[in-house]
């Protein structure tokens, strides 16, 4: 570490550092310097606001200095005006000046325990010291003023390790302290409320217990505390899905981000089934009901915006695991150019959902962005002027704009008994949530037959197999050639991360011998991942379609019989101009989106 500076977040020291760096001009630097007063004192209003129920001798330690003034403004970077001179960018300036490492916090590498045990919240918050890591007996502590070597001795006297500092974000250290250490409490005092109470091994074994014991009731204030932590954890790294499940000794929370599960705590065994019982509650299930399997749903709030939270329950050898769908209607509602069509796909695409009748069909297996495309579609076509009625299994995001009837099995609600009445309901589009029996399909075709546009989901690999798929349910091959009037197969693939995107070269004939026809010879420059703090050191962040749309010609449909062959159909097809899936992959691997692993990885040729 350096000698401490005379006064590490010194005005002109900070503006006059980021001048060098070519991050903020000198004109902006004396607007800063000659208002900064004047800032602070509002910025200090609005924080004793926002923490007027805060202990005093936290809110006095956590000072404001020039650093929180500039990051206020919402400044761009000069060297970068696409980037933001925020508080993390200033940190990582200083702490390079300052010559000690910056560390970017990733809570989902964070060890709960390391974090809350190893010394107080108050002291942590006093001194806005966050413990992130042990290693051969050194423990890492991220700090927005490494400086501070009393507090870094009183750390290593308590914890009897060596103590090395790193500088974070001071705004990123106060909010991991508050979800972190609360987080802990709640879980703390759950275990205590029902530990010691016996030994629960879930469905594999039973257990006999010599003494009765209520279980810790869903009401409880710190599991609610809890699970509502998990759901804003869960918001906050973007996931997908939330995983739940019962080991022999622990209880494993698992998230998907980007398509990948990442484990996010182990929490104590004893209180899982506290944790299951508050979800279910939430979702409205049979909180009594362990043995079967059970579906219900959650609505709650991301901010501004409404987010439905699919829940699904099965028993499994320890308990029950719990998955939660979260559908966010900033990802389900897109425009349909921010979908991943090519300029051409797109103009086709939007030709098709004019139609005023037939059958589009959306292909591809669990987690592909069907659901996204379907919904964004139906947002693209809705007007005043046209009801739209959906019938899905389960409604995967309220609209007030649609009309969706909800599949109930269980009291005869399937697709084939909705579709047969949904016609005295003076529908002009009909979304069917999957075609997956004969019964379905023939009230769809039926639908079609009688003016409609129907849009619905199959599983399949890609959008040919789609016709061989229908062929198989049963459907005469003259219907399909009646009703049909376009598919779209499609695939999530990752894409590379802004942040640490940089470029390499990379001799065609290696793509080539890795089966990637991409009719180009020599060099080629392509885009990779390094790996950052930004994307955890996956080098992906955010997902995007590759699309494969084939419209249903009349070529097409004179290859649509009851002896139809695939690749006849997928050789047509590619010869009217459609792009196949890994076509579309290659051609965002040639843009900089992705990468060429992605590609191999996400799609497949035809043989």
């Amino acid at each position: 570490m350096e000698a401490k500076p005379q006064a590490p977040f010194r005005a002109d020291h900070v503006c006059q550092l980021l001048i060098q760096k070519k991050m903020l001009t000198v004109v902006s630097a004396k607007e800063i310097l000659r208002k900064q007063d004047g800032l602070l004192q509002k910025l200090e209003k609005v924080r004793r606001q926002k923490y007027e129920n805060t202990p005093s001798a936290e809110l006095i330690s956590n000072h404001l200095t020039i650093v929180d003034v500039i990051a206020s403004l919402n400044l761009s970077r000069l060297d970068n005006p696409a980037l933001p001179l925020d508080e993390e960018t200033i940190f990582r300036t200083l702490a390079q000046q300052w010559k000690i490492p910056f560390y970017r916090i990733d809570p989902l590498k964070l060890d709960l325990n390391v974090v809350t045990t190893t010394i107080p919240r108050s002291f942590a918050m006093k001194h806005l010291v966050l413990p992130v890591d042990v290693k051969d007996g050194v423990l890492t502590v991220a700090m927005p003023d490494p400086f501070n070597l009393e507090v870094l001795d009183d750390i290593a006297m308590a914890s009897k390790l060596r103590v090395q500092a790193v500088v974070s974000p001071k705004s990123d250290i106060i909010k991991l302290i508050n979800e972190f250490f609360g987080f802990k409490r709640s879980i703390v005092a759950a275990q205590d409320q029902f530990g010691g109470l016996g030994v629960d091994l879930g469905n594999l074994e039973q257990y006999v217990r010599l003494r009765a014991a209520d279980e810790l009731p869903s009401n409880d204030q710190h599991i609610v505390n809890a699970v509502d932590h998990l759901f804003i954890y869960a918001f906050d790294q973007k996931a997908s899905d939330i995983h739940i499940e019962p080991k022999r000794e622990i209880c494993l929370v698992r998230m998907r981000i980007d398509g990948v599960l990442h484990t996010t705590y182990k929490l104590p065994k004893a209180v899982h089934s506290a944790i299951v019982s508050r979800i279910k509650n939430l979702a409205r299930m049979d909180m009594a009901e362990k043995r079967r399997p059970q579906d219900g749903r959650i609505k709650t709030d991301k901010g501004d915006v409404e987010v439905e939270i699919r829940v699904s329950t099965i028993p499994v050898a320890f308990g029950e695991k719990v998955v939660m769908r979260i559908m966010d209607p900033d990802i389900l509602f897109r425009d349909l150019p921010l979908l991943g069509f090519s300029p051409v796909d797109l103009e086709r695409y939007q030709s098709l959902i004019t139609m005023p009748h037939g059958i589009i069909l959306v292909c591809g297996p669990t987690g592909s962005g069907k659901s996204t495309t379907l919904y964004s579609t139906l947002s693209k076509i809705n007007t005043p002027e046209i009801n739209i009625t959906t019938v899905e299994e389960p409604i995967e995001m309220v609209h007030e704009s649609f009309n969706q009837i909800a599949v109930q099995s269980a009291i005869g609600i399937t697709f084939g008994a909705v579709l047969r009445n949904i016609l005295r309901q003076d529908p002009d589009v009909i979304m069917v949530g999957e075609m997956r029996d004969l019964e379905t399909a023939e009230n769809a075709i039926q639908a079609a037959l009688t003016g409609h546009l129907v849009f619905s989901t199959l599983h399949t690999n890609d959008a040919p197999s789609a016709i061989m798929r229908l062929l198989d349910l049963g459907l005469p091959h003259f219907l399909i050639q009646a009703t049909l009037v376009g598919i779209l197969g499609q695939r999530l693939i990752r894409k590379i991360c802004n942040y640490c995107k940089e470029p390499f070269e990379m001799p065609s004939d290696e793509l080539i011998a890795l089966g990637l026809d991409i009719n180009r010879s020599g060099t080629l420059q392509l885009q990779r991942g390094r790996g950052c703090e930004k994307c955890r050191g996956t080098g992906y962040m955010g997902r995007t379609s590759v699309l494969e749309l084939m419209p249903f010609t009349e070529s097409i449909r004179r290859l649509t019989t009851a002896a139809a062959d695939v690749e006849q159909i997928r050789a047509k097809a590619r010869e009217e101009g459609m792009r196949t899936l890994r076509e579309s992959a290659i051609e965002k691997l040639l843009q900089g989106s992705t990468t060429y692993q992605e590609v191999l990885r996400v799609t497949w040729e035809h043989f």
